[in-house]
């Protein structure tokens, strides 16, 4: 029967510390909670290195038991993550513009950052009776059907919207855009007009507009609302204040020394 698992990494010579980022690594959204066979398996090591390692991670605060007895990523990595340079500043700087945003509409409001060639969400303020939307914080997904990724793609280097132009285009919906040719006239409108609109490219019913957020003419992050809708004209009341509290954070992230 073949495992859902990944394939543990080849038997080579790792040190400790390697070994215990492998741990770390073996977690993903799609696999939240893992049991201690599981781990050995996906790291490669035998089950008694497996126990060590995943003691020595939960007694740091890295890794926590459930009561089912499996293990999960524990609050300590999530201090830690917090801490990070890009991520630090940048909520600190966006959440007073993205409350503001959330208070006047009630709808999704999504802050991302560009990983590569994926979308990363630092923040997102999400109302009861928004629209529902695949993305969390903290999570990934793919730069081109998102708003806030057409924003990041098209300001991507060069080297990196080849890269997606060239990999296959994932369908989410009929609405996805998955020809090479029309999204890169996508992206080249997103650079003319400095706003992103998405039309049910990730679920059937949700369109979202995303503007960038600027440092210095550099764009460092990307700012999104996300309503209920079946067309364009759902987000065009909103780009307007998208657009403004994007220019804010950018203003204010330029006046801090973390980004100067």
């Amino acid at each position: 029967m073949t495992s859902s698992l990944r394939a543990g990494p080849p038997r080579a010579r790792r040190t400790a510390g390697g070994k215990l980022l492998a741990v770390l690594a073996a977690f993903s959204r799609e696999r939240p909670t893992l049991t201690l066979s599981e781990i050995a398996r996906t790291v490669g090591v035998p089950l008694s290195t497996a126990h060590r390692l995943v003691g020595e991670l939960t007694r740091w605060g890295a890794l926590e038991r459930d009561a089912d007895g499996r293990f999960r990523i524990g609050l300590r990595i999530w201090e830690l993550g917090a801490l990070a340079p890009p991520a630090l500043g940048l909520r600190e700087a966006a959440l007073p513009f993205m409350g503001d945003l959330y208070e006047v509409t009630h709808q999704n409001v999504q802050l991302a950052v560009r990983d590569g060639d994926e979308v990363v969400f630092v923040e997102r303020i999400a109302g009861r009776d928004a629209v529902s939307v695949l993305t969390q914080v903290g999570g990934r997904f793919t730069l081109p059907p998102t708003g806030v990724g057409l924003v990041l793609l098209a300001h991507a280097p060069a080297e990196v919207q080849e890269h997606v132009l060239a990999g296959p285009l994932t369908a989410y919906t009929q609405h996805t855009i998955t020809d090479a040719r029309q999204l890169r006239r996508v992206l080249a409108e997103v650079r003319r007009s400095g706003m992103a609109v998405s039309d049910r490219q990730v679920t059937e019913d949700a369109v979202s507009v995303a503007a960038p957020i600027e440092v210095r003419g550099a764009v460092v992050a990307a700012l999104s609302i996300v309503v209920r809708g079946s067309s364009p004209a759902a987000v065009r009341s909103y780009a307007p204040g998208v657009r403004a509290a994007a220019l804010g954070i950018g203003r204010t992230l330029a006046s801090t020394s973390t980004w100067s």
